[in-house]
């Protein structure tokens, strides 16, 4: 498969910047260690705002007496 200019320059720049991680250690470069969530941030925030919304509407409850 022939590559289009684009990506040629995209992989030259890659290139560039893979050449200056060599023989550096590992946190110079900013590789992370860390595991990634299973979920994401978004589904996270909502479960919150789920769980945040219904005991506020549990506490107005108790004290409006409704």
């Amino acid at each position: 498969m022939v590559q289009t200019p684009t990506q040629r320059l995209a992989n030259q720049k890659y290139a560039k910047r893979e050449e200056k991680k060599h023989g550096k250690p590992e946190s110079l470069t900013g590789k992370k260690n860390g595991e990634k969530l299973p979920i994401s941030k978004g589904w996270i925030y909502a479960f919150a705002f789920m769980i945040a919304g219904g005991l506020l509407l549990e506490i107005l409850n108790l004290i409006l007496g409704r």
